[in-house]
């Protein structure tokens, strides 16, 4: 049986959630949460965005540079930051990395 697939997150990355988690918003409970088969996480508010803007499309470097503009804050900072968040949720299997399409 193979182990996780576990991504090293960095500024090239292009995280996205894999196709077992979804990012949901909980009617009941007012929150945003992860959902995936037997676990539920539920990220704090700062998480959420970032997870919103890993579309597979747009790399680690890219949702920095956004978070940046938006919240005039040193790139440096905010790319330190989301790195070490992506990576935790990389590590607990709540994150993989885009793969490229082939047609």
């Amino acid at each position: 049986m193979a182990g996780p697939r576990n991504i090293s997150v960095s500024e090239a990355s292009r995280p996205v959630l894999p196709r077992h988690a979804k990012l949901k918003y909980d009617e009941t409970r007012k929150v945003w949460v992860i959902l995936a088969p037997e676990r539920v996480l539920a990220p704090d508010e700062i998480a959420v965005e970032v997870l919103q803007l890993c579309n597979g499309e747009r790399n680690v470097g890219d949702v920095a540079d956004l978070l940046a503009t938006k919240y005039a804050a040193p790139r440096e900072a905010i790319l330190a930051d989301v790195v070490v968040m992506l990576q935790d949720l990389a590590d607990k299997g709540f994150l993989t990395e885009a793969r490229e399409k082939t047609t």
